[in-house]
């Protein structure tokens, strides 16, 4: 399949993702049903980012160009591809960019998240029956990209070591808050935290604030997915995480539907806010002692101490540009996982 055929294929999938075909509400329905914490309002809500931030022609063609991706693969290899479950279609970025490099992939999806990836798949049909497919164990494959814990990313080393490959592990994403934050930007930072239940790497699970901050604005902003406490299996997080930071005499506060404690840790449970204080002229050091545990850094320039010659802001070598508020969710094609040129590595492949 030619280059112009394969983004064609992609910009009908993504009209049809976007759809309310039986079939494709069936599937949404089968993800929910496999994993609770799939619900309709994050599963719809992926699936939009994916459409508007991956799926657009002009953008895929750019990308693309980028690479000098051929037009038709002459020997094309064939990847193996471990999908992590976290959130829904999280390994899609991965399916993508080895589609529209012209390489075979052997996916392994996760229980948590299969129903989605398979459907789609199954979707597009014949022109890509002989480049994707499925399997229980990868063998033979020439690359492997495998997403998962820091536990299963030692078996992926073991496994997958001699080939070459990239191996992800856990990461998340932390806020750096002034205390001059407008209402709407607290709320924007709200999706940051709270979709797909912060199980995402571009999750927001602790924020940096400055001492004597004031947390009443950002509690109040946060009210704004308070229905989630509506939602039996986050309400029993809730519940649990507040008794054990009541029975561990740990000082918290809490709105309906999340608890903020101070953690040095960036890892925060479902229903959990870590947060942090930092003093003036600490907070890149900070960070720089997190950077392998961190996917993003969302807040503005400024806080992070950048100079107005370097509005965007760059934090170490993975993380990329600070994000504005509220587009921690939105990756484009270009936000490789871990900083790790995805394209690049394909594009490496002999």
């Amino acid at each position: 399949m030619k280059l112009e055929q394969r983004i064609d294929l992609l910009k009908s999938l993504g009209e049809y993702c976007l759809s309310s075909e039986p079939a494709w509400e069936a599937a949404k329905r089968k993800a929910h049903a496999a994993n609770g914490w799939f619900i309709p309002e994050f599963v719809d809500e992926a699936v939009r980012r994916i459409v508007t931030g991956y799926l657009q022609p002009e953008r895929l063609a750019a990308w693309t160009e980028r690479y000098a991706v051929a037009t038709e693969k002459t020997h094309p290899r064939t990847v193996g591809l471990v999908m992590a479950g976290n959130i829904p279609l999280v390994g899609f970025h991965d399916f993508l960019s080895i589609f529209i490099s012209g390489h075979r992939q052997l996916i392994k999806p996760s229980v948590r998240d299969e129903a989605l990836i398979r459907h789609l798949v199954e979707w597009m049909g014949e022109p890509i029956a002989d480049t994707v497919g499925f399997a229980e164990r990868l063998n033979g494959c020439d690359a492997y990209i495998a997403t998962g814990s820091n536990n299963s990313a030692r078996y992926f080393d073991y496994y997958f070591g001699k080939y070459p490959n990239l191996i992800r592990r856990n990461r998340t994403s932390v806020a750096v808050l002034t205390g001059t934050e407008t209402s709407t930007e607290l709320e924007a930072l709200a999706d940051d935290v709270y979709l797909y239940f912060g199980l995402g790497c571009r999750n927001v699970t602790q924020l940096l604030v400055p001492e004597h901050y004031d947390f009443l604005p950002l509690l109040e902003a946060f009210k704004k997915y308070d229905h989630l406490a509506d939602l039996t299996k986050y309400k029993h997080n809730y519940d649990y995480q507040l008794t054990i930071l009541i029975l561990n005499k740990k000082y918290y506060m809490a709105n309906d539907s999340i608890l903020l404690t101070e953690n040095e840790s960036p890892f925060s449970p479902i229903s959990v806010l870590h947060y942090r204080y930092y003093r003036a002229g600490e907070v890149a050091t900070l960070l720089k002692g997190q950077e392998s545990d961190i996917q993003c850094v969302v807040g503005t320039a400024s806080s992070l101490g950048f100079p107005p010659s370097d509005p965007s802001g760059t934090f170490g070598n993975s993380a990329g540009p600070v994000l504005p508020f509220g587009q921690a969710q939105n990756p484009r094609l270009e936000d490789y996982a871990d900083g790790v040129d995805t394209m690049d590595f394909l594009q490496g492949l002999q």
